[in-house]
């Protein structure tokens, strides 16, 4: 063998072990809520031919509530085994200190994303996550029946509790014993924290705590506000919409059970897929309010990507976060799954308009949309929400009014709050 052939063989095989030793192999936790994971997969594989890395999914339970509580007893523990974790746009305050800060990792990209959700996931001039999508509850309607019983969408939510009724009356006297009138999420876990959050925002009752730290629950058109949803259980909701998360109430709507729900936007686009029974025959709008004065609040949803400050792969998981993050990605996001983009530039894309027509619609949805208290009550929020959602769950389940459960729930508060939040 000539002498410059085997430099030539020697040289490549050297080239070939450096590949190989920059490959790494890291893992993400993400939750199973819809077809995430299985969007996932084949943005894995894409990133996989790519790079040379390897990614595995740990596969995390559709309740975000469930999620953070294992992710708060991963990253307690130190634990070197998940690199990259799909987080809730709530969290950054509370998990800030367990993740890199990605600022300089990621300063020729965050200027294409919603400044405000930037800010969301910013902690102490940390950026705790860059953001993936973005997230704001509609009123999903079932257009086709509205318009058999001459009905216009509902601006109230006393409007949509007539409607309601009597849609699903009609309904069942010609034969349809199975359908309601509205599904929501009654579950006691964030997701209820967030419809009661929109319930009482839109009646003028507050934000639970306000932006200065004042606990604002306490008052009479939040009561209020909890009163009428608990006439709506057994009469325009089933009694079952009590455990209802996200997916169950999907499921009630998208076999063609439900006149109306609260849902997020992914909702959208597998309502319309060729299983849907309800596939061409609904519409979303903003969620109604109590009086024609008050103004329509969706809670402010998303989730993002962080990298874990105990990875031993952070090179490759920042990388990986950036890739989920692209343009490119948020674009197929949008267009296969119906999730909103955070990077403004996707909502004037005519393949994104063309696939997903709502999606233009949504844009003031979500950038009016009501945020938790999660940035004023910062590591102490779980504690906030779940002690909101539980005085909730209890006044829609006849355990006690809304005043006196409201009542109770301004002391614990208080309590919870001490010195300062």
């Amino acid at each position: 063998m000539k002498p410059i052939v085997r430099t030539l063989i020697f040289c490549a095989a050297i080239a070939g072990a450096a590949d190989l030793a920059a490959a790494a192999e890291i893992s993400m936790a993400a939750n199973s809520t819809g077809k995430n994971l299985s969007f996932l997969r084949e943005q894995i594989t894409k990133f996989e031919k790519d790079t040379g890395h390897k990614v595995n999914l740990v596969t995390m339970p559709p309740s975000s509530s469930e999620q953070f509580s294992q992710y708060r007893l991963w990253l307690a523990a130190g634990n070197k085994d998940v690199d990259v974790y799909q987080t809730d746009v709530i969290w950054a305050p509370q998990l800030a200190d367990q993740f890199v800060d990605l600022t300089e990792a990621t300063k020729d990209v965050a200027g294409a994303h919603f400044p405000s959700i930037i800010q969301s996931q910013t902690v102490n001039g940390k950026l705790v996550a860059l953001p993936f999508y973005t997230d704001a509850p509609a009123l999903y309607y079932r257009k086709d029946l509205l318009d058999k019983y001459g009905k216009k969408p509902p601006e109230t939510w006393d409007e949509l509790a007539a409607t309601a009724k009597e849609i699903q009356d009609k309904e069942r006297a010609a034969g349809n014993p199975d359908i309601w009138g509205f599904v929501f999420q009654g579950n006691a876990y964030e997701g209820l924290t967030c419809n009661a959050l929109e319930w009482i925002k839109s009646s003028g009752g507050g934000q639970i705590v306000e932006a200065d730290g004042t606990i604002s629950v306490n008052n009479e058109k939040a009561a209020a506000a909890l009163d009428r949803v608990k006439g709506w259980i057994g009469t325009i909701s089933p009694s079952g919409v009590l455990a209802y998360q996200e997916e169950e109430s999907r499921g009630v709507w998208q076999t063609g059970n439900a006149v109306f729900m609260r849902n997020w936007p992914y909702a959208y686009a597998l309502g319309n897929g060729d299983d849907s029974a309800v596939k061409g025959k609904f519409e979303v709008k903003p969620l109604p309010t109590a009086t024609d004065g008050d103004q329509p609040s969706s809670t402010l949803g998303g989730w993002n990507l962080a990298v874990s400050k105990y990875s031993d792969e952070q090179e490759a998981s920042i990388a990986f976060v950036k890739f989920l993050g692209s343009p490119e990605v948020q674009k197929a996001r949008a267009i296969q799954l119906s999730n909103l983009p955070t990077i403004a530039a996707l909502y004037d894309d005519k393949e994104v308009a063309a696939a997903q027509p709502f999606m233009p619609n949504w844009k003031p949805i979500f950038q009016d949309a009501v945020p938790r208290p999660s940035a004023v009550a910062k590591v102490k929020y779980n504690e906030v929400s779940s002690k909101f959602w539980s005085a909730v769950h209890n006044t829609l389940s006849g355990n006690g009014t809304a005043a006196e459960n409201l009542e109770l729930l301004e002391v614990d508060l208080t309590e919870l709050q001490g010195d300062g939040w």
